[in-house]
């Protein structure tokens, strides 16, 4: 597949791997590029500039695929300045930036040899990425996992109002997990698809619990629920009793300072890390209701791009 996306970041097909809190390290990360797609390591679930930089190398040795650092941004986030050094320091080929203003981190990346991808919600926020220099934009619709946009406009929506706005090239995502989401997404304008929660549920993405994938596995697309909501920063999850009791503390005092506890990483860890569900909550995405085996990383992308082509087939039957 040749769109303006392989061509930016050097890869064979336009297919990304999300940030993925506590998920994305060099074992799925290698695994995604080598499959000829982006992946991605996430900077600020890791603890220390040297544990980032230890991944990147295991990156640069299980690969010599691109590959890119996600830097999750945000109000209550951690100060991320020194860990983008050594992403800087180590030369890595993408930055992306999803959460928060990501005008710091165009500041410290002037000069810099690496392509900027920066993961947007509405029309406006992709015009201001442009701006401030972003390579492309990854667009997110309200059916995505984690963390959304607040106008609840779906993929369908959104990713031809942002291709019409902005002159970069375009990744769409939310709600895609195979060939036809891949070429849905090329049909609308997108030049590339980024994808999350499918990811998860693959055999290299060692990190996550058995019971967290089964949970994406088994899942329909009514199983996730949006949290967050009335301290304005939506954000979707598996359904469970954990989320049950943040939506009912969400009610009863909207404020970060109340809600923290609840939402915290170590929360989202009892649940992907130690498959608590009671405990704790997991990011997913509606696309659970398509997601029904876990394959590996290559295994997954081969296939979508087997589909893409039967699709391709079909179309040119159509016309």
């Amino acid at each position: 597949m040749k769109t303006r996306v392989t061509k930016l970041l050097g890869i064979q097909y336009p297919i990304i791997q999300g940030g993925l809190a506590y998920l994305a390290y060099s074992k799925l990360a290698s695994a995604v590029s080598n499959a000829g797609g982006l992946g991605q390591i996430t900077a600020m679930s890791l603890q220390s500039p040297e544990e980032l930089r230890e991944e990147i190398k295991k990156v640069k040795a299980l690969t010599d695929k691109p590959f890119g650092v996600n830097f999750a941004i945000g109000q209550h986030g951690r100060p991320f300045e020194h860990m983008l050094e050594v992403a800087i320091q180590e030369e890595v080929p993408v930055i992306s930036m999803t959460g928060g203003n990501p005008a710091p981190i165009f500041d410290m990346l002037q000069g810099v040899n690496t392509k900027k991808l920066v993961l947007v919600a509405s029309r406006r926020q992709a015009q201001k990425a442009e701006q401030l220099g972003a390579d492309s934009v990854m667009v997110v619709g309200q059916e995505g996992g984690g963390h959304i946009g607040k106008e609840d406009t779906g993929t369908f929506v959104l990713i031809p109002q942002v291709v019409d706005s902005v002159s970069i090239p375009v990744i769409a995502s939310g709600g895609i997990g195979d060939g036809r989401g891949l070429m849905a997404a090329i049909a609308l304008g997108a030049e590339g698809i980024e994808m999350g929660t499918r990811f998860i549920a693959t055999k290299e993405c060692e990190h996550a619990h058995p019971i967290y994938k089964e949970m994406i596995v088994n899942g329909a697309e009514t199983d996730t629920v949006v949290i967050k909501r009335k301290i304005g920063a939506p954000a979707r999850a598996i359904s469970n009793t954990w989320t049950d009791k943040i939506l009912q503390e969400e009610e009863t005092r909207p404020t970060y300072e109340h809600l923290k506890d609840f939402i915290s990483g170590e929360r989202n860890k009892k649940l992907i890390y130690e498959g608590l569900k009671k405990e704790g909550f997991g990011w997913a995405g509606q696309v659970i209701g398509r997601i029904h085996d876990i394959p590996s990383v290559e295994e997954l992308v081969n296939r979508m791009i087997e589909e893409a082509k039967q699709i391709q087939a079909k179309w040119k039957g159509i016309f």
